[in-house]
């Protein structure tokens, strides 16, 4: 793509992201089930936290975009870097894996993630928004623009703090008020809730792998934005 149409691109969908939001944190308070947004509010949900960092990403880019468009190179390498850490290590494992783990227990019984009550807080335009929209999203910026992406190592380790962090987050919030942030945790013994993690793990990282596979397949190794 042109640097003026990626640039507009980025602009819309960091629009679309703070708009969609702004809409889950302002939903009818007074109509929301009392089993939900309670201790953390929507911030204790995956969902909620992954549409705030596709916002902070396409932000981001659509400043490294504006940077190249001014001429400021030395900035836009920056601001380039800092895009494309975002979207390999967070932006497109997270938003692939909260799209498909969503849909897939969804399926199997929907109370254990998004239980009936929610349906008359949320519309289902919003349901979609938060859900899945953001794995075409996820996918048209690997297709919009080569990213580099960093050592495996690296990438890995940054992405298992993060995902730590979001557990322990998960943890406290059941310390605090007895209560799981998602209702399928309660299903599972200790030991089992641990395995569980441990496999989220796995397919997130999984998806991390895929991310860079497919940037590499369809940009090769060395064909790289400035």
């Amino acid at each position: 793509m042109e640097i003026s149409t990626l640039a507009m691109y980025h602009c819309l969908a960091f629009v679309w992201y703070f708009f969609v939001a702004y809409s889950i944190t302002h939903v009818r308070t007074e109509e929301r089930p009392s089993e939900v947004f309670l201790y953390g509010g929507q911030w204790k949900y995956l969902t909620v936290l992954n549409l705030v960092l596709q916002a902070i990403f396409y932000g981001v880019s659509f400043l490294a975009d504006v940077l190249r468009l001014i001429k400021k190179l030395r900035c836009a390498k920056c601001v380039i870097s800092s895009r494309d850490l975002l979207f390999s290590v967070l932006a497109f494992p997270v938003s692939t894996f909260v799209s498909i783990s969503f849909w897939a227990l969804y399926t199997y019984n929907r109370e254990l993630v998004y239980p009936k009550s929610l349906d008359g807080v949320i519309p289902l335009w919003l349901n979609h928004a938060m859900h899945t929209a953001v794995l075409p999203f996820a996918l048209l910026e690997i297709l919009a623009l080569p990213h580099r992406y960093p050592a495996k190592k690296k990438g890995l380790i940054l992405l298992g703090f993060v995902a730590f962090l979001y557990i322990s987050w998960v943890l406290w919030i059941y310390s605090v008020t007895g209560e799981w942030v998602y209702p399928l945790f309660a299903l599972f013994s200790p030991s089992g809730l641990a395995a569980f993690f441990a496999g989220s793990l796995a397919v997130i990282i999984s998806f991390y792998n895929f991310g860079e596979f497919l940037n590499r397949m369809i940009w090769g190794q060395s064909k790289f934005c400035l």
